[in-house]
């Protein structure tokens, strides 16, 4: 996970960074500088990934068509 998928798994989710925070167990603040570019430690970055992947979120590999994220699973109104 790279800091634009951060961004848009947030916003897919409709998450802000205190919520991302929250639910990775960080602070507010290195969610920020995480989304600013700023290195972090590995498994403080998997804390933040592993808080997307269980609300949902799958990330998407450069595969000559860019980074991206998408629900595992669509929605039930997706499905009708």
């Amino acid at each position: 996970m790279n800091p634009i998928q951060c961004r848009m798994a947030r916003t897919a989710l409709g998450w802000n960074s205190d919520r991302l925070a929250e639910v990775a167990k960080v602070s507010t603040q290195t969610v920020k500088r995480f989304e600013r570019g700023e290195d972090l430690r590995q498994n403080t970055v998997a804390k933040l990934r592993e808080a997307f992947e269980n609300a949902g979120i799958q990330f998407i590999p450069e595969n000559g068509g860019g980074v991206g994220v998408r629900f595992k699973h669509s929605s039930p109104k997706d499905e009708a």
